[in-house]
C-alpha cells in the first residue's frame, strides 16, 4: 500500500467520508468534516497510522493531501 493510499484510508476513516472522495490534490476545503476538530483528529490519526510524532506548530501547514504527503516524505516516510 502506497503512502497516499494509507493516508487516503486514514482521512476517510477519521472524517467518515468514502475513500473515493479523497484525491491526491484534496484539501480541507474539499472534504466534508475537515473542520478544526476534524483536523486535530486527523493529525492524531496520521501519527498512529504512520508511527510519527507531528509537531503541533506544523498542524496549520498540514491542510491538504499534498502538504501532508510532503511532510511525511520529509520525515522519511515515502
Amino acid at each position: 500500500m502506497s503512502t497516499f493510499e494509507k493516508l487516503r484510508y486514514a482521512i476517510a476513516q477519521t472524517l467518515e467520508v468514502p475513500p473515493e472522495a479523497i484525491a491526491a490534490t484534496s484539501s480541507a476545503g474539499d472534504i466534508a468534516g475537515w473542520d478544526s476538530l476534524g483536523h486535530v483528529n486527523l493529525m492524531i490519526s496520521i501519527e498512529q497510522t504512520f508511527d510519527v510524532q507531528l509537531d503541533v506548530e506544523d498542524f496549520p501547514k498540514l491542510t491538504s493531501v499534498p502538504a501532508i504527503l510532503e511532510y511525511l516524505k520529509s520525515k522519511g516516510i515515502a
